[in-house]
């Protein structure tokens, strides 16, 4: 991975993790002990890079340059979180199952497949179009993903613990190999 790249995702995770910090902020918290030029201008074009990409975006207050996640810099955030190593450990079940359900139109299919993407890396398994199960407790990493892109009807998550016996067979049967 290239530094510029690493840069990006430390960025991306900084600014996922607050509305919005300032550009100094960004700097200091990606490289604390380098004042070097080299890892500054590093920063600096990942920043361009990024911006460019449509994934941050400026505020301008009166005195500070601020940056902030757009829409789709939310949705590359949560795909990074979802690729690292340590964020999806395999958890042993709870007793309950995550059903979610997706409802996005065929004119909205890019947002639908980067979804269906996100739903897949985090364990679940489509059992029809629009519904999605898994065992594991990942929906609250869902309810993040419903709130930041505003998909508050596209998006129904349902937690139960009681299922018909046949329901309750076929999901042991396809989802606790």
């Amino acid at each position: 991975m290239s530094k510029n790249n690493d840069f990006s995702k430390k960025i991306l995770k900084i600014l996922s993790e607050k509305t919005a910090i300032s550009l100094p902020e960004i700097q200091k918290s990606i490289e604390p002990q380098s004042d070097s030029k080299k890892g500054a201008y590093a920063i600096t074009r990942s920043i361009k890079g990024l911006k460019e990409a449509g994934l941050i975006e400026n505020i301008h207050s009166g005195q500070k340059d601020y940056a902030r996640l757009t829409k789709e810099g939310k949705k590359k955030a949560h795909s990074i979180k979802l690729e690292s190593d340590t964020s999806l450990l395999n958890p042993s079940w709870d007793g309950k199952w995550r059903i979610i359900l997706l409802d996005l139109p065929e004119s909205r299919k890019n947002e639908r497949e980067s979804l269906r993407y996100l739903l897949k890396k985090a364990g679940f398994v489509m059992l029809k179009n629009s519904a999605w199960v898994s065992p594991y407790p990942f929906e609250h990493l869902f309810m993040n993903i419903k709130k930041d892109l505003g998909l508050s009807t596209e998006i129904m998550i349902l937690i139960t613990d009681s299922l018909d016996e046949e329901t309750e067979k076929y999901f042991f049967d396809n989802f606790m190999q």
